[in-house]
């Protein structure tokens, strides 16, 4: 019987293990680290991520690994669940191509099982890549490009699968243990769109890092599951898309898809469609320096169902409206984190003008990111319209759509929202050389960013 994709992928993998990076898959991974560890320091104050965190006091587990933001160690199940939510909480890491949140289902995994093994910073990259990567081709292989398609929340979807990849990278797994994994994890997808908008959604990442992660230590154990998870019959592809391509997942592979595509940096802290919507308005915002007299707002964009929210109840749940984060942007010429306060979406004026904002769907305009537009209209009370197309994607995917200024701005934006400002550099410092770092180094960083237990007593090893 000839041997099925899954088992192929599972041998790929493992003879991938030990693969050096390039200096353009370094860089890229670097990046992300850099940009995930100051997301998830950011998102840890984030009431969600408190709560989160008080459940797992609750429970009075292992103190193993480190939970960023809080004085806090728990089992490394525990905190790669807490730490998921809160690199996703914000909604502010990086994009895929096709959509995913690829990076907050793996970075906590590599994190948490670094502070109970010997692994460095060489190997932390590589198995953060391999999780990435996995994830990339599964999105490929669903044929789910648009908004539109999906039907269940991307990195609920393929989050777990990706970071048992990165699990069983740390842990040395053979092809079959891992094959076993891919097979535990497969049964612990989902995550529904409904949720998008609500606390719940940044545990989609949480709990697919955990399930992941969870699912390689048990097939380490022996535990087993269908080896054949991705091409079986009711197995993984026929289960989540009727169009399923199992053979693309054997893509898996240098240049790695954090190069080719790539990923984009978020500049705002919301769902990816409505950056369209906000670069469009703040670029119209320049040429109008009065925004009340603005008398109607029309934004014309492809079927993006779950982002168009007329009047989001929430901070929250306007990260998820088109209209929300356009009418913000033209009221006060900025989006950032403080956009999406309860207080800010309740202002009187941004409330007036959400109410003259209109969203109008044009099936035409394609749905992917890299193919999508959106037409910014705005009336004026002297009878004028102003308009402003946004298709910044028009280039493609890729780490250059962020410089390196713009990029540690919001890092250190972030950063210290716990971290004084030595704390924040020494952070940026470390991540430059990540590559580099040995295991002790990498557990005295984590340890000065959960800063109520570890700042203050000790520095990075060789990084002061």
């Amino acid at each position: 019987m000839p041997e099925g994709v899954t088992a192929r992928l599972c041998r790929r993998i493992v003879d991938l293990r030990d693969d050096r990076l390039d200096a353009v898959a370094l860089a890229a991974a670097r990046l992300l680290v850099l940009d995930g560890l100051a997301v998830g320091v950011a998102g840890s104050q984030e009431q969600p991520i408190g709560l989160l965190v008080d459940h797992a006091r609750s429970l009075g587990t292992t103190p193993a690994a480190t939970v960023l933001g809080h004085d806090l160690r728990t089992d490394v199940v525990s905190a790669a669940a807490i730490n998921g939510a809160a690199l996703h909480v914000l909604d502010f890491e990086p994009m895929w191509s096709p959509s995913n949140h690829a990076l907050s289902t793996t970075l906590p995994v590599a994190l948490a099982l670094a502070e109970i093994t010997d692994a460095g910073g060489a190997e932390v990259l590589r198995a953060l890549v391999h999780g990435i990567e996995l994830q990339g081709w599964l999105r490929v292989a669903s044929r789910q490009w648009a908004a539109a398609d999906l039907r269940f929340h991307p990195p609920g979807l393929v989050g777990p699968l990706g970071a048992a990849v990165t699990a069983a990278q740390l842990l040395g797994l053979d092809a079959e243990q891992l094959g076993d994994a891919l097979g535990i994890a497969a049964s612990r997808s989902g995550g529904l769109m409904a949720n998008v908008g609500t606390m719940t959604k940044a545990t989609h990442c949480g709990h697919a890092a955990a399930a992941g992660l969870e699912a390689a230590l048990l097939a380490k154990r022996g535990f087993t599951a269908n080896p054949d998870i991705l091409d079986a019959p009711l197995g993984f592809g026929e289960a989540f898309s009727s169009e399923f391509a199992t053979e693309e997942v054997l893509g898996f592979g240098p240049p790695y898809r954090l190069v080719r595509p790539g990923f984009v940096v978020k500049r705002y802290p919301s769902q990816f469609g409505t950056h369209f919507g906000i670069s469009a308005a703040l670029r119209l915002r320049e040429r109008l320096l009065q925004p009340e007299r603005i008398t109607a707002v029309r934004l014309t964009v492809p079927v993006m169902r779950y982002v168009d929210r007329p009047l989001p109840a929430t901070g929250l749940d306007g990260k998820f409206s088109l209209q929300y984060t356009t009418a913000a942007a033209l009221l006060d010429a900025r989006v950032d984190r403080h956009t999406f306060s309860d207080g800010c979406l309740h202002r009187p004026a941004l409330q007036a003008l959400l109410a003259r904002t209109e969203l109008l769907v044009d099936e035409n305009i394609g749905g992917r990111f890299e193919e999508m537009h959106v037409l910014l209209e705005v009336d004026l009370d002297d009878g004028t319209t102003l308009s402003q197309r946004s298709d910044d994607l028009a280039g493609g995917f890729g780490p250059g759509t962020i410089g390196r200024h713009e990029h540690l701005t919001k890092v250190r934006d972030c950063l210290g929202v716990t971290l004084d400002e030595p704390a924040v550099e020494r952070t940026i410092a470390a991540v430059d050389r990540f590559e580099q770092l040995p295991n002790a180094t990498l557990r005295a960083m984590l340890g000065e960013l959960a800063p109520t237990w570890g700042s203050g007593s000790h520095h990075h090893e060789g990084v002061r």
